[in-house]
């Protein structure tokens, strides 16, 4: 069970984190993309927000059904290509905060049976609940060490 409450407590902590290092970087700067393809700190962190409600959806799926097939998300097909640059970010915040206590209230919920549960995902050789936000924690800081990075460019200062 300590695998589990330490990407519980991963999921939880991104909460602090998040909001922390975006507010860090000069309002001038949050939107500054470091070239045409590479998103900004804006979008990396309003990209954390609007993934939850595709999270909350594949663990009922999982909870409800046995072996589901899990459709792969990709931002830059699925999505249109200015909406995050587009979002409020102080609202994406809001809302990230929000829907991770709920996350994380229903993960505290599950047995280590339901942690178990499987599907089948189109990109992974095997996909679990705590494969699935193993993942979402590992997701949370990729992005967290893309705003960083970008806080710290030197020849934006």
């Amino acid at each position: 069970m300590s695998k589990i409450k330490a990407i519980v407590s991963s999921l939880e902590n991104t909460v602090e984190i998040l909001p922390s290092i975006v507010r860090e970087i000069p309002k001038e700067l949050r939107k500054r993309r470091p070239s045409p393809e590479k998103w900004s700190a804006h979008e990396h962190a309003c990209h954390l927000a609007e993934v939850h409600p595709m999270f909350f959806k594949r663990l009922s799926l999982m909870l409800s059904e046995n072996n589901p097939t899990i459709k792969p998300y990709f931002p830059d097909k699925d999505d249109e290509p200015d909406a995050l640059i587009n979002a409020d970010l102080d609202e994406a915040l809001e809302r990230f905060a929000n829907d991770r206590k709920n996350l994380i209230e229903k993960l505290k919920q599950l047995s280590a049976e339901e942690w178990s549960r499987t599907a089948n995902h189109e990109e992974y050789a095997h996909y679990s609940v705590f494969i699935m936000f193993r993942h979402l924690s590992l997701h949370d800081y990729l992005h967290i060490y893309r705003i960083e990075e970008l806080l710290l460019k030197k020849d934006w200062n």
